[in-house]
């Protein structure tokens, strides 16, 4: 028997979240149903597609090998669903975006309600996550990262540069030990990242200031933002997120900057989807002129 599109697409989301009740949750379909038609796959196929152990299923060697023939599908089955709609002044469906949690809660929200208004059959998930989101598992369409990816087959596109400063509430500031030069930052309380848990190295921000251990942590930007905002210390922050806390100023600015960058990483073969190809445009555009906007009102 010759494997149907739908078994190929189940594999899919099973190989993809290493679970049958994790894949039934995406399809919406019950783990006893995933688990039947896995099993379906495996026997007209004459090989087994997944090992089972307690970390979950993971892909044989011939499970690896339909792997690269069902995402080649997938691709297929989109293109030939985008064509057959033809072409449309807007986009729909639905789209989701991985991003570091700091651009997903102070630049994406008014981005994608923006595109959402523009399109509005058009379905935008936000995933933010305080780690690397992974493509290759189908956890998102595209991901904004802080650094440019190197490995695997991926489509990377420098989005824009964001400046990031320290700051502190007013509130901390009336109280705290004098703050007039970087030398007096061990004497402050220091809020930051919790060391082990720094997914990215351009996230390391205090190690350049030799505060390698906070005194407040989370491995939340977000999180970090408003333990600063309630007057728990002294931090780095995104200068983007700087006008949603009108009580939060910026510290030692002569001193001491920073200077990162956003990209846009996409799965290569979704180059070929217009559709895809459109919202990319989109996003990449209004991020750029969002950060320039909040940070304008900063400086």
């Amino acid at each position: 028997m010759d494997p149907q599109w739908d078994d190929m697409r189940i594999f899919l989301a099973v190989a993809r979240a290493e679970s049958l009740s994790e894949a039934g949750r995406r399809l919406r379909v019950d783990p006893a149903t995933v688990g039947r038609r896995v099993a379906r796959l495996e026997e007209s196929l004459g090989a087994p597609l997944f090992a089972k152990s307690p970390q979950g299923y993971a892909l044989t060697d011939a499970g690896q090998r339909l792997l690269t023939h069902a995402e080649r599908a997938e691709q297929a089955m989109g293109a030939a669903v985008e064509e057959m709609q033809g072409s449309s002044n807007t986009l729909s469906g639905q789209i989701r975006i991985g991003a570091p949690d700091g651009c997903a809660n102070f630049v994406l929200p008014q981005v994608c309600a923006r595109i959402a208004q523009a399109n509005p059959d058009l379905e935008i998930q936000i995933l933010a996550l305080p780690r690397v989101v992974n493509l290759s598992k189908r956890e998102a369409d595209l991901a904004i990262t802080v650094s440019a990816p190197t490995a695997g087959r991926l489509s990377v596109q420098k989005i824009t540069d964001y400046r990031l400063s320290l700051a502190a509430a007013r509130s901390y500031l009336r109280t705290a030990p004098k703050l007039d030069s970087l030398a007096d930052l061990p004497g402050q309380r220091i809020v930051g990242y919790i060391p082990d848990m720094i997914f990215d190295k351009e996230l390391d921000y205090l190690a350049d200031l030799g505060l390698e251990t906070p005194h407040g942590a989370s491995n939340s930007a977000s999180v970090q933002f408003n333990m600063i905002r309630q007057g728990a210390g002294v931090g780095i922050v995104h200068d983007f997120a700087l006008p949603f806390a009108p009580r939060m100023q910026r510290v030692l600015t002569e001193a001491f900057a920073l200077t990162r960058s956003f990209y846009l990483v996409r799965h290569d073969d979704d180059r070929r989807l217009e559709r895809m190809n459109r919202f990319a445009t989109a996003l990449v555009e209004g991020i750029r002129a969002e950060v320039q906007r909040l940070e304008s009102e900063v400086a």
